[in-house]
């Protein structure tokens, strides 16, 4: 197993995996910062790189750590553990493509990827972790109050009367009250 970031395809062995088992310890609040979350805690990748084919290169491995992220509703530290997979495949056929600067097409498998000299496997573990993070993290307990501001006499607008059906029900109960009146 290895433990360094930065692996020279060109340079690994053709015919067998290159396993790898990396502690990011040490690079913690680099992610952190490049994440835009407080802090990341023990991160770690590992997995292996197999041939395929002349150049080609295939990477399969799995990403842990545990992130501090704020709560969306209080702004509190909260932690998140991720646990995923990672699978991307390097190929030179992308390697040889000239891209537009103004526009340029998606491949339809998004795990395909040009074939780097050297591959940044903490670059790898970053991305993988970012695509991983939740979007929006709630500490548990936390709710969402319902604040109402509104000049002094003016009927306040509330999300329950901006509900299309309350207008229905209040003409509802409006005819069931006349009704009961005949």
């Amino acid at each position: 197993m290895t433990r360094t970031n930065l692996v020279a395809l060109k340079e690994l062995a053709k015919n067998r995996p290159y396993r790898f088992d990396l502690d990011l310890s040490d690079q913690t609040a680099d992610m952190a910062r490049l994440l835009g979350i407080p802090a990341v805690a023990k991160p770690r990748f590992q997995g292996e790189l197999r041939p395929r084919g002349k150049a080609d290169w295939h990477l399969d491995g799995k990403i842990g750590a545990t992130a501090t992220m704020s709560c969306v509703v209080t702004g509190d530290p909260v932690q998140v553990r991720i646990d995923d997979v990672v699978s991307r495949t390097y190929t030179k056929a992308l390697s040889n493509i000239e891209y537009d600067v103004g526009e340029t097409e998606m491949p339809e498998d998004d795990t395909v990827e040009a074939l780097p000299d050297v591959l940044d496997l903490n670059a790898v573990f970053t991305e993988a972790l970012s695509l991983a993070l939740p979007d929006y993290v709630r500490k548990d307990g936390a709710t969402l109050e319902q604040s109402v501001f509104t000049a002094p006499g003016i009927d306040p607008l509330t999300d329950e009367k901006m509900n299309p059906f309350s207008g229905l029900a209040a003409l509802k109960d409006k005819l069931g009250s006349a009704k009961d009146q005949d």
